[in-house]
């Protein structure tokens, strides 16, 4: 055999191998085939899905029974308006224009500047407390004026920061307003009383305010939080002891209070601005406007039980 031979029978050699390998390799794929059932898949991991509730949140507000002719429910932490009637409605504010008017002082003068309370100012029906010519320091007055809702002290408080700015007391407390944006809110004196049977002495809305009430919390928390209390009480500079009572019988009601300022005059009818926190560092504005004398605090406390019942997810409490 020459060496031709050779090469063609290592060639058919070869080519037996490895029909040989490729027929093993199909038997076996047959006899796997045979072992699955016809007409069967094979199985695939299971796909788990979870339900979506498409049930909506309950509306807590949507029964709140309110007398005011406007009123909100503003969120000062998300800066959302939860709740709101006429809430752009531009209103008499009554004691409400108090608020704009410590926030004005306070942008210009220290807490411990001297405010003496003018003859001026103890003209003003009541209520009021003071004497011409006894001298507090602002945060003092600010406390007494606010939970009291003094005339006197208002006016007193008005009068040494448009003197120190040199500018009539509208204008300072403009001045303020805008300082904060509040479109809708403007004032003739600082403490609210009407001017006449026509003109009211401060005018703005129910979201304006509550946006001031809220700066005024951030800006002076120790001031606010007298109006959560009963009384206050502070010693004139001359040794005088003053005690006033709060104008607000809801201030025992409403957990964590930070602000309650009432505010009522014949033009304006029953108003009150609230601020209390829903929860940690959750702080809540809640504004009535154009009430009743009475109707104005059943109005807040409905709200502020909505309020909750709104950040449980229920319907109501």
């Amino acid at each position: 055999m020459d060496i031709a031979d050779l090469q063609k029978l290592a060639q058919r050699t070869r080519s037996g191998r490895e029909i040989g390998i490729a027929l093993v390799i199909t038997s076996c794929l047959l006899g796997l085939l045979l072992l699955i059932p016809l007409g069967k898949k094979t199985e695939t991991a299971p796909v788990t899905t979870t339900a979506t509730s498409t049930s909506a949140i309950p509306d807590a507000f949507a029964q709140v029974p309110l007398e005011a002719k406007a009123a909100i429910v503003y969120d000062l932490s998300t800066n959302k308006i939860l709740y709101a009637k006429n809430s752009n409605a531009q209103l008499p504010l009554a004691s409400l224009t108090k608020l704009l008017t410590v926030y004005a002082a306070l942008r210009e003068l220290s807490p411990n500047t001297p405010i003496t309370i003018t003859a001026d100012a103890t003209r003003l029906s009541a209520p009021s407390a003071f004497s011409a010519g006894q001298i507090f320091t602002l945060s003092d007055l600010a406390r007494l004026t606010l939970t009291a809702s003094l005339n006197d002290g208002a006016a007193a408080i008005a009068s040494a920061t448009a003197a120190r700015q040199n500018r009539s007391q509208s204008a300072m407390l403009a001045s303020a307003a805008a300082a904060l944006g509040l479109s809708q809110t403007y004032a003739v004196n600082g403490s609210g009383l009407d001017v006449n049977y026509a003109i009211s002495g401060g005018y703005g809305s129910a979201y304006d305010l509550a946006r001031l009430a809220g700066a005024l919390v951030a800006q002076a928390p120790i001031i606010a939080e007298a109006t959560t209390n009963s009384s206050a009480q502070a010693v004139s500079k001359g040794g005088a002891s003053f005690v006033v009572k709060n104008t607000d019988p809801m201030i025992g009601t409403i957990p964590r209070l930070l602000l309650s300022k009432t505010g009522y005059t014949d033009l304006a009818g029953g108003n009150l601005a609230i601020v209390f926190d829903s929860g940690i560092q959750h702080p809540i504005a809640i504004i009535v406007l154009g009430s009743s004398q009475k109707a104005r605090f059943t109005d807040g406390t409905a709200l502020v039980a909505a309020t909750f019942a709104h950040f449980a997810g229920v319907a109501s409490l």
